[in-house]
Parts: C-alpha cells; structure tokens; sequence
C-alpha cells in the first residue's frame, strides 16, 4: 500500500451524525415551495451540492415548458432550505459520528492530513463546525495546523462543481501539494461520495454504512470498501499500517 498523505471524509452522515435531519431540512423546504420530492428522490442525492439539487429537481418538475421559471423557483426553494437547515444546526444537537474524534486523533498521530468536504455552503458549514469545536485554529482559508483538530474544511460553494464532481478532493490536494492519487482516500456515506473519489482517482474510494445510506444501498457503487463505522475504518488502517 502507497503511503496515506490525505484522507478525503464528507461532514454530515459521515464524520457529523446524521440521522436524517439534512433530508428533513430538505423535504420541509420542498414543501413550503411547491417542489415535489419523494423521500427516495431526496435520498438519492444526498451529498450533493444543494443548489444544484435545487436546480435537478425543479428541472424534473417544471419541465422544458416552465424553463423560465426555473431561476425563480430554484432561489425561492434554496432560500427557503438555507433559512431551515441553518435554524436545524444552530438550536439542535450536533455529534461527531461514532469513532470520529478516535480516527482523527489516530490520524494526526500518523501525519495524515484530514480534509472535510461537503455539500453544504461555507456558511452553514461553518456552524457545523462552530459546534463541533472543529473551526480552532483554522486560518481565513480554512486550514489548520499542527494542534487543530481537522487540517482542511472546503464547502461546496468554494469550487465551480461540487460532488460527484471531485473538484472538492482536487482542491485539497492543491493546498496540501500532494500530486499523487495513490497517497490520498476518499470517505464518506452517500453514492455521490463515492462517485467523486472514483473520478478523482483516489487510491480507496470508501463508504460509510451507518450514515444516510445502507450497506445494500450503497454497495452498487463502486468502492474500494464499505465500513459500519468510523471506529472500523480506523482499526482497518491501523492494520494496513503495521503491515507498511
């Protein structure tokens, strides 16, 4: 196994506990606008960039004939699930998923540089964090140091694309100056997560089975593993490190 530079992990379902709530936000939103979303069509994009789900889903309803409308609506619907999904994460409880701090302790141990995406807005994402107590020592552009608990935090409005695309994972590679896929793994708990480690190239894609998705939802994808926790995944590095 090439050496682990950086590991790639998603925020909500994966290294933030998620028990449905971003796809609640989501389906309230909808609601209060007028766009139809079934609870599978929601689930199935999860992990992508919001905005764009916006757009899909509106696109699907509205059809060619409603294409103008579809700015309107797609402004009125993200506005509305922004005001939600902000309101969720500043007066509810915010965890780590089970394992978390146990794999980033354990990573920072080893050097391996910790990058958390998401396809949530720096805003929102930067609540998250505010809760977590992750944001210490994250400089203006959200890089860490030595004593920070996370070295990178990138928001999906922070690239032109967000997931599948692997903009995300592109850019932390770029802050970091590591060059080489095979030095750099991707987690997280939705097919969009596994879609752009597989189109970044990363050495492992990953998906975690006790996030927004199953194991039987999620093994279709292609991945290089699925784990039922954090917790897992830090024994399975453990292992393949003491047999470096």
């Amino acid at each position: 196994m090439a050496p682990l530079q950086l590991i790639v992990l998603d925020m909500a379902g994966t290294t933030v506990r998620d028990l449905h709530e971003v796809e609640a936000c989501f389906a309230q939103a909808a609601a209060a606008t007028g766009l139809h979303a079934s609870p599978e069509r929601i689930l199935a994009v999860q992990g992508q960039a919001k905005r764009a789900v916006f757009e899909l889903l509106w696109q699907e309803q509205l059809g060619a004939a409603g294409a103008n409308l579809l700015p309107v609506q797609v402004e009125y619907s993200y506005r509305e699930f922004r005001d939600v999904l902000e309101a969720h994460y500043r007066t509810q409880e915010v965890v780590p998923t089970e394992g978390c701090l146990e794999l980033f302790a354990f990573l920072k141990s080893q050097g391996i540089r910790i990058a958390l995406t998401t396809g949530f807005y720096r805003e929102v994402t930067d609540i998250i964090l505010g809760r977590l107590g992750w944001d210490a020592g994250l400089d203006a552009q959200h890089k860490g140091n030595a004593q920070s608990i996370i070295d990178l935090s990138i928001a999906s409005d922070e690239v032109a694309e967000g997931r599948p695309a692997p903009l995300m994972i592109q850019k932390a590679m770029q802050v970091f100056g590591v060059t080489d896929l095979q030095h750099v793994w991707n987690v997280g708990d939705t097919p969009s997560d596994l879609e752009s480690g597989r189109r970044a190239g990363c050495a492992r894609s990953l998906g975690l089975t006790n996030g927004t998705h199953t194991r039987e939802q999620l093994a279709p994808y292609p991945n290089e593993g699925l784990f039922a926790s954090l917790m897992e995944l830090t024994r399975h590095l453990q292992a393949q490190l003491a047999l470096v």
